[in-house]
C-alpha cells in the first residue's frame, strides 16, 4: 500500500475539524459551542462493500448495479452500527454473524459470510430501519436455487436485526427489495413475488409462473405492500417491466421508478400513486432522458428518489457504466414540471426541472474519470431534519506523486491542471456535511478496496409522512366494479390532443356530436380496442423460439381484451379488467388503428375509474398521462337539464357530463364486446335519420373463430381475445371461396386465395404466384418454423418468373447511377468476357417488397388497397378483414401465447 503523506496524518482523524473544500492544508473550523445532537444521539447506519464481488465462475468481477437487473447479487457487502457520529465512536458489523450456521465446521471463527446487502430506509420516529440482504450463493446450484433477497429490520430499542417474514417458505418466493415504512407501520416494498398477477394468469387458463421484464432478461419486480410482521402481503402494480424504489412522499403519497419498455425502451421514470395502488400516473421524464450538464450530453435514468425537507426530489444520477460509482446529486422540481423543459401547464416556470443540487461549497461532482478538486460522490442522503445536513460517501480527491499519496488541496491551481496527474485509488469513506454552516466532519473512514454505498441516520423526522387511508368501496371506489374485479376507464375525447381538438378541420366536436349534422359515417374515431401484455415466462417455464413472435419481438405476444364504440363527441366510459397491464387504441369504421400504438400501461385496482382528458402524440413533450398537469379538456360537456344538441330525448345529461358518462348514467358502463357493434342511441328521428347498425362478428366467419371470444358471451374480467397465424389467419388463404351460378349453380370461379396466390396451378402444373404473392401453408424454405404465406406477407422477396415450366428468379441486367450496364471484371479489373467474346452483364433479382407490416394495418395499406381493387373487391368480407387488421394492429405475431402446441 502507498503512504498517504499529508492526508491521515493531518486531515483523516482530527476529531470534531471541520475542513473547507479547498484542501487539508487549509485552516479548520472548530466547533466549540454545545455538542451537535445528531453527533451525541443518534446512531449512524452504513453499509460497506468490496469495490470487487467474488463470483465463483467467473473470478473475481467489480460490483456492478444495474437498474434493469435490480436483483443482482454483488457478494461482500457488510452492515455496520455506530454509536454516534464521532468518527472514533464504537462500531460494531451487526451483519458478521449472520447465516453462519452455513459455514462449514472447520471454517475460522472469524469467517464472515459473502453476503449483499442494500437499500437501507429509516422510520419517521428512527427507531427502526429497514434493509434488504441477501445470503451466500450456495455453491454449484442453479440460479432458480439460489437464495432469495429478503427485508430484514433493525429495532433499536432491541438491537436486533431480523428478517421481517419469519416462514423460510413465504421468505423465498420471491426476491424482495427497497422497502420502507407506510406510515402505519407497513412496509411497502418491490417485489418479484407477482401475487395477484400470478393467480389472474390461472383464473386466464394460463399456467402459473413468474414473469420476465419485456426484454426476457429478468423477473419483474413490482410494488407489493405487506403487514409490519410480513403478513398480508398484496401486489399493487402491474407493469411487465421492472417498478422499483417506492419512495413515501411527505404527502403519503408513493413515489417510484418504473421501466416503460412497451414495444422498445422507452427508459426509466418517475411514477406516482396511493398507498393502495390507486391513482397510479406518470409524474416525471419521459423526454428527460439525454441532459447536457458540463456540456456534454448525459443519459440518465430516475432511479432511487429521495425527497429534501422543501418536498423536491433528489436523485443520484449514474454514469452508464455500471461498475462505475461516482453520483452526480441533482434535484428535480416534480410539482410544476412534468419533463425538464416542460412545466404543468398551470404552472408559471419558466426554468429547468432538473439542476444541480446547491451546496455553499463550489461542489462540482460528476461522472468524470477525470480529476476534480470536489472528489467523487456515491452516496448522499439528507437527515431528516430540516437542517441542511447530508451524509455522504465521499471520495476527497487525492493523487499520486512519486509513489506517494497527497490531496488535491495541497497542490496548486497550476499544479491540478497537470494532464499527466495520477488519481489515487478511490477510497469512499463517509461525511457529515452541513450546508448551513460550510462544515463537513468525518464519520467513518473507510480501507482501499472498500466503498461505503449507503448510509442514514437514525434519527426521528421532523416531518413525518401523510397518512393516506385505502379508498373505500361504495364511496371513492364503484362497489359494483369492485365486485366484478373490474374497473372503468372514462376518456372525455380522443379528439383531444394536448388541449387541442383535432376534429377542427370536420367542425370540431360540438359539429360531430350532433346528430342532425354528422352521419355516422363521417365520424373519423368509431371504436376502442382494449389489448393487454402477455407476460413473458422464464425459459425454465417455457423456452419461446423468437419465431413465434413473427417478423418482429417488438410487441411481444398480445390478446384484445375487447371493443366499445366511441361516442360522436369522441368520449368512452367502458368497463375494462383490474389489475391487469392494459393499452388503448382508436380505431376508424373498418377496426384499423388511427395514430400510433399507446405506449404505457395502464392497470387500475378494482373498483377505480381512471379519469382521461383525451389523447397524445408521441413526439409531443406537452403533459400527457398525469391528470392535473395537463390543458383543460376540450369536451366541456353538456349544460345539463336537457338533451344533447339535436340529439334523443332518451338521454337527458347532468351539466359537464359527456356523451360516454351520460349513456352510462342511463344505461350502464358498457361492457367490451369481442365484435365491433355499432348501434346509434343519438340521433332524434324527429329530427334526422337514425345511423344504420353495423356488427363485425366473428361469429360471421367460416374460419375458426380467435381463441376465447366465446366469453364475451356472458363478458367476465378474464375475457380474453387470442389470435395465432396458423390457427386463425392461415384458415382465411385456404378456405374455399367458389363463385356458383345461382340459376345453374356451376361453378364460374375459385376465388380460393391459394388456388391463384400458389407455385402451382390446379392442375398441379407450375405458375407464379398471382402478385408475386404465394399463400401455401407449407413450411417456408427460408425459415421452417413459419408457413410460407406469413414469410411471403411480411418478408422481402425476389420476383419469380416461369421458364419452360419451372419457377426460378427473375433476374435484370445492373444498371450504375447514368444508366449504363455493369459488366463482370476479374480481380485485375479486366472484363470477363463469354465464349463469343462478349463482355458479361452483372445480373441481380428484382426485389418484392413485403405487403404488410408489423407496425399496422395502416402501415400496411398496400395489401388492404389490394383487397378493395377491381380484381379482389368482396373477395375477404368485412368481417374477415377486420379479423386480419386487428391481427396486424396488435403486432402481426405468429403465436401469441407463450404456450401454443409445437411438436
Amino acid at each position: 500500500m502507498r503512504p498517504i503523506w499529508g492526508y491521515a496524518g493531518k486531515c483523516v482523524y482530527i476529531i470534531l475539524a471541520f475542513f473547507y473544500l479547498t484542501g487539508c492544508n487549509t485552516d479548520t473550523a472548530i466547533k466549540d459551542e454545545q455538542a451537535d445532537p445528531v453527533l451525541v444521539e443518534y446512531p449512524v447506519i452504513y453499509i460497506q462493500r468490496d469495490l470487487i464481488a467474488l463470483d465463483g465462475d467467473e473470478g473475481a468481477q467489480p460490483a456492478s448495479f444495474d437498474s434493469r437487473h435490480p436483483a443482482q447479487f454483488n457478494p461482500g457487502a457488510q452492515l455496520f452500527v455506530k454509536r454516534n457520529a464521532f468518527s472514533d465512536s464504537p462500531v460494531t458489523n451487526i451483519s458478521a454473524q449472520l447465516f453462519a450456521d452455513l459455514l462449514p465446521e472447520d471454517a475460522p471463527a472469524d469467517t464472515i459470510q459473502a453476503i449483499d446487502i442494500r437499500d437501507l430506509s429509516v422510520s419517521d420516529d428512527g427507531q427502526q430501519f429497514l434493509v434488504s440482504i441477501r445470503a451466500p450463493e450456495i455453491e454449484d446450484a442453479d440460479e432458480m436455487d439460489q437464495p432469495s433477497w429478503n427485508i430484514w429490520r433493525y429495532q433499536l430499542a432491541t438491537q436486533t436485526l431480523e428478517r421481517v417474514i419469519v416462514s423460510d417458505t413465504t421468505a423465498e418466493q420471491g426476491d424482495d427489495l427497497m422497502a420502507s415504512f407506510l406510515p402505519d407501520g407497513r412496509i411497502i416494498f418491490a417485489s418479484t413475488r407477482q401475487r395477484l398477477s400470478r393467480a389472474i394468469l390461472l383464473d386466464e387458463g394460463k399456467p402459473q409462473y413468474t414473469a420476465l421484464d419485456e426484454s426476457r432478461d429478468n423477473e419483474t419486480f413490482n410494488i407489493h405492500v405487506m403487514n409490519a410482521d410480513g403478513s398480508g402481503i398484496e401486489q399493487l402494480s402491474f407493469n411487465l417491466s421492472h417498478d422499483t424504489h417506492p419512495l413515501v412522499l411527505q404527502s403519503g403519497k408513493i413515489l417510484y421508478s418504473r421501466w416503460d419498455n412497451m414495444g422498445g425502451n422507452k427508459g426509466i421514470n418517475l411514477y406516482e400513486m396511493n398507498p393502495d395502488g390507486t391513482d397510479n400516473q406518470l409524474m416525471f421524464g419521459w423526454h428527460s432522458h439525454q441532459i447536457a450538464f458540463d456540456q456534454q450530453d448525459e443519459l440518465i435514468e430516475f432511479v432511487k428518489p429521495q425527497q429534501l425537507a422543501n418536498g423536491e426530489i433528489l436523485l443520484l444520477l449514474s454514469s452508464q457504466d455500471e461498475t462505475s460509482y461516482q453520483k452526480r446529486p441533482v434535484v428535480i422540481n416534480i410539482e410544476e414540471f412534468t419533463d425538464n423543459q416542460q412545466p404543468t401547464f398551470a404552472s408559471a416556470a419558466n426554468d429547468s426541472a432538473i439542476n444541480d443540487l446547491a451546496f455553499s461549497f463550489e461542489f462540482n461532482f460528476n461522472f468524470s474519470d477525470n480529476l476534480s478538486p470536489s472528489g467523487r460522490l456515491t452516496h448522499l442522503t439528507p437527515l431528516p431534519d430540516n437542517s441542511q445536513r447530508y451524509l455522504l460517501s465521499w471520495d476527497l480527491c487525492r493523487v499520486v506523486i512519486e509513489e506517494q499519496i497527497r490531496a488535491c488541496g495541497q497542490l496548486t491551481d497550476e499544479q491540478l491542471l497537470d494532464p499527466t496527474l495520477e488519481l489515487a485509488d478511490p477510497l469512499y469513506e463517509l461525511w457529515l456535511l452541513n450546508d448551513a454552516d460550510g462544515t463537513q466532519q468525518l464519520v467513518a473512514d473507510s480501507e482501499e478496496g472498500k466503498v461505503i454505498t449507503e448510509a442514514l441516520v437514525m434519527q426521528p423526522s421532523s416531518q413525518p409522512k401523510t397518512f393516506i387511508a385505502n379508498k373505500v368501496i361504495g364511496n371513492e371506489l364503484d362497489a359494483q366494479l369492485h365486485e366484478e374485479l373490474a374497473a372503468a376507464i372514462d376518456i372525455r375525447s380522443v379528439y383531444d390532443f394536448d388541449g387541442q381538438d383535432s376534429s377542427g378541420n370536420l367542425g370540431g366536436i360540438s359539429q360531430l356530436s350532433d346528430p342532425t349534422q354528422t352521419r355516422a359515417t363521417e365520424l373519423p374515431a368509431r371504436f376502442l380496442k382494449v389489448v393487454r401484455g402477455v407476460p413473458m415466462p422464464s425459459d425454465e417455464v417455457r423456452d419461446i423460439p423468437n419465431t413465434d413472435f413473427g417478423r418482429s419481438r417488438n410487441q411481444l405476444m398480445r390478446e384484445i381484451i375487447g371493443y366499445t364504440p366511441i361516442q360522436p363527441d369522441g368520449s368512452v366510459k367502458i368497463k375494462v379488467p383490474a389489475n391487469v397491464p392494459l393499452a388503448i387504441n382508436v380505431l376508424d369504421a373498418s377496426g384499423q388503428r388511427i395514430g400510433g400504438r399507446h405506449s404505457q400501461w395502464i392497470s387500475l385496482k378494482p373498483g377505480e375509474t381512471l379519469q382521461c382528458k383525451g389523447c397524445h402524440t408521441a413526439n409531443s413533450q406537452l403533459p400527457h398521462g398525469r391528470y392535473d398537469a395537463q390543458a383543460e379538456s376540450i369536451n366541456p360537456g353538456a349544460t345539463g337539464g336537457a338533451a344533447f344538441t339535436n340529439a334523443t330525448q332518451n338521454i337527458i345529461p347532468t351539466q359537464g357530463q359527456t356523451m360516454a358518462q351520460a349513456d352510462a348514467m342511463v344505461n350502464g358502463i358498457a361492457e367490451l364486446s369481442a365484435n365491433l357493434t355499432y348501434e346509434d342511441r343519438w340521433t332524434n328521428p324527429a329530427l334526422s335519420t337514425v345511423n344504420p347498425s353495423t356488427d363485425y362478428s366473428y361469429q360471421n366467419l367460416a374460419t375458426p373463430a380467435p381463441n376465447g371470444s366465446e366469453c364475451f358471451n356472458n363478458w367476465n374480467a378474464y375475457c380474453r381475445i387470442q389470435i395465432n397465424y396458423e390457427e386463425h389467419i392461415q384458415p382465411l388463404w385456404d378456405l374455399q371461396r367458389l363463385a356458383i351460378d345461382e340459376t345453374t349453380l356451376a361453378v364460374l370461379a375459385d376465388n380460393t386465395c391459394t388456388s391463384c396466390h400458389s407455385i402451382v396451378d390446379d392442375n398441379n402444373l407450375a405458375q407464379v404466384p398471382a402478385g408475386q404473392l404465394e399463400l401455401v401453408a407449407t413450411p417456408s424454405t427460408d425459415q421452417p418454423a413459419h408457413f410460407t404465406s406469413y414469410r411471403e406477407l411480411f418478408f422481402n422477396d425476389v420476383e419469380q418468373e416461369d421458364i419452360d415450366g419451372i419457377i426460378v428468379d427473375r433476374l435484370v441486367v445492373v444498371l450504375d447511377a447514368d444508366g449504363n450496364i455493369v459488366y463482370q471484371v476479374d480481380s485485375e479489373g479486366e472484363l470477363i468476357l463469354d465464349a463469343e467474346g462478349n463482355p458479361i452483364p452483372v445480373m441481380t433479382t428484382v426485389n418484392v417488397p413485403a405487403i404488410m407490416s408489423t407496425n399496422g394495418a395502416s402501415a400496411s395499406s398496400n395489401f388492404f388497397d389490394t383487397m378493395n381493387d377491381v380484381t379482389h373487391q368482396n373477395m375477404l368480407s368485412a368481417d374477415e378483414l377486420k379479423l386480419i387488421a386487428e391481427w396486424i394492429d396488435i403486432g402481426a405475431q405468429y403465436y401469441n401465447t407463450p404456450f401454443y402446441t409445437q411438436e
